[in-house]
């Protein structure tokens, strides 16, 4: 069975260039509603296997995870949609177009792609940067006020996990069917808390990285998406 097909942009110098000076491009619309459905179909079933986090991640200068989440070593075992969609050649290679890397998949099985729920007043995935260079945001569900919760805050060409409350931060909202690509090893960044009830944040991230970066930078990954009884994944063939 083909991967449902997203709407991807053609590629152009201007959007190379805007990734190159942000570290962020949004692309608003590119799931389509097809898939959209699909994946929202999929991402409530593997919810039912989430695992609920609420602590601090010291690692990440005590940053706040108070989310539902669902590590990539689950999803390869009980989704097939995911992981095809993971490894579209194409995707891939647009990717590698704007960013101007060699993109390649991870071979992490717990960091590949990750489902991150937000859907409890005050929940929140706070500040932190990626063991790997490439995020791929895609939104499943969103909050659809502009200047309420569940925002993306970044700031671009910096680890610093304490600019926050700096005219240097940046705040994108996204609509469900939007994603967003992030060079997320040196832009730091982290989504604002929900205040209300009954809102919703289901984000799948895909993460990307080069042939010579196949190895995690910290433990931060492996401590929020693998389960307490279970040994952090390694590497895969």
């Amino acid at each position: 069975m083909p991967c449902p097909m997203l709407c991807l942009p053609t590629y152009t110098p201007a959007l190379r260039g805007r990734f190159a000076a942000d570290g962020y491009l949004p692309l608003p619309g590119l799931i389509r509603p097809d898939l959209l459905r699909a994946l929202h179909d999929e991402t409530r079933r593997l919810e039912k296997l989430a695992i609920r986090r609420d602590f601090a991640m010291e690692s990440m200068a005590d940053s706040p995870r108070r989310m539902t989440i669902l590590g990539g070593q689950i999803i390869a075992a009980e989704s097939a949609l995911i992981p095809r969609l993971y490894g579209d050649a194409e995707l891939i290679g647009l990717i590698g177009r704007i960013a101007q890397l060699p993109t390649v998949p991870v071979r992490d099985p717990v960091e590949r792609y990750v489902l991150n729920i937000l859907h409890r007043e005050g929940d929140t995935h706070g500040a932190h940067t990626d063991d790997y260079p490439l995020a791929l945001v895609l939104f499943v569900e969103a909050p659809l006020d502009r200047e309420g919760d569940g925002l993306l805050e970044y700031v671009r060409h910096t680890t610093d996990l304490h600019a926050w409350g700096t005219r240097a931060v940046r705040c994108a909202h996204h609509c469900p069917g939007d994603a967003y690509l992030l060079r997320s090893d040196t832009t730091a960044h982290r989504v604002t808390p929900l205040n209300r009830p009954g809102l919703r944040r289901t984000v799948l991230n895909f993460a990307y990285t080069t042939p010579a970066r196949q190895q995690a930078r910290t433990d931060s990954a492996a401590r929020l998406y693998t389960p307490e009884n279970q040994p952090p994944g390694g590497n895969a063939p």
